[in-house]
């Protein structure tokens, strides 16, 4: 396993202080290790970091931190793996799993390189004590907007800019956690295709952020159209001096170091069904949004879409004679991740 970070907990240590799973502890687990404590409790940031620690030092494989992969070649052999301090790495089977939050996307408005205020994605956001008596703009709709909306509510006037209103899902109908449902329903392991489009921005709330906007805790403003110094241009015209802009506004595909493979499509997004590569055999891809199912790119779901990739790469792998754990280095496969 190739780990671009110094923790083999990828992206996990570096999100805003006060971030939260949506889902709870007994539902966010991964295959063959509960969480542990209270499985009601939705789990802490530095929770999650310390139990994906946990995970992989009881991982029966090598792992190497500080391994950023810059390439991938494919050739009669396999594939060749391409490390920033120059090494190279030769395998039948190679899975990216970098997920899906690696690549933060910021939309550039109008007069936006002329802001004299900060602007920041939600990935470079850590905590609300710099905002403290400021004027906030966070800009997005998601669980991640709301929530960091919620967070800089204590210290500073927030405004939570949507192009739509912002949508709430209930986090315990009848009484229990979605997520329950989820599992009961099969609807975590419906096929993504019958599940539906993905949805657009529900966030689930407990009824704490439905209160902060309609009390005006936090305000919500249909979408600036740009910036005029140190000031955003509201859709109605107006024009208001704003200190820092946050813009929750999600991730593109990060998987730079298979440019030029041509497994990927025009938009940098993997050409793939159900997580093996449509262009190569031995190549397949594990934490994409709704790869298979709803909680694909979850710690709740990934695990069976990995054992999913696993039975099918070992199939490919076998046909090679390339299947036996006992063989040389160069025909295991190699995992590499940054989320």
């Amino acid at each position: 396993m190739l780990e671009a970070g110094q923790r083999t907990a990828g992206s996990w240590p570096a999100y805003y202080d006060s971030l939260t799973l949506f889902s709870p502890a007994r539902y966010s687990a991964l295959p063959g290790l509960p969480f542990g404590g209270d499985p009601d409790r939705h789990p802490h940031r530095d929770e999650v970091v310390a139990y994906l620690e946990r995970y992989a030092a009881r991982l029966d494989a090598e792992i190497r931190t500080g391994a950023l992969v810059t390439g991938v070649r494919a050739g009669e052999d396999g594939f060749t793996v391409r490390l920033a301090d120059g090494t190279a790495l030769t395998a039948p089977g190679v899975i990216a799993a970098s997920g899906a939050f690696g690549n933060p996307y910021l939309p550039v408005l109008p007069g936006q390189a002329g802001f004299t205020g900060e602007i920041l994605h939600a990935a470079a956001y850590r905590e609300p004590s710099p905002y403290a008596g400021g004027r906030v703009v966070v800009v997005g709709a998601g669980n991640s907007a709301v929530q960091i909306a919620h967070d800089l509510a204590d210290v500073a006037s927030v405004t939570l800019a949507t192009r739509a209103p912002v949508r709430f899902v209930n986090q315990r109908p009848l009484g229990r956690d979605l997520h329950f449902w989820f599992a009961v329903t099969g609807f975590d392991r419906l096929p993504a295709r019958r599940a539906g489009a993905p949805p657009r921005g529900p966030v689930l709330d407990d009824g704490r952020y439905r209160r902060a906007l309609a009390s005006g805790r936090i305000e919500r403003r249909e979408m600036f159209t740009g910036f005029d110094g140190d000031r955003v241009v509201w859709a109605d015209g107006r024009r208001e001096r704003v200190d820092a802009v946050v813009f929750a506004t999600g991730y593109r595909p990060a998987l730079p170091y298979l440019d030029g493979l041509g497994a990927l499509d025009a938009a940098g997004r993997p050409r793939q069904r159900g997580g093996l590569s449509t262009t190569h055999a031995g190549l397949g891809f594990l934490g994409l949004e709704w790869q298979r199912t709803p909680s694909s790119n979850t710690l709740r779901g990934v695990g069976r879409d990995a054992a999913h990739l696993a039975r099918r790469l070992a199939r490919h792998l076998a046909r090679r004679g390339a299947a036996s754990p006992h063989r040389a280095s160069r025909t295991d496969p190699v995992r590499f991740s940054r989320t």
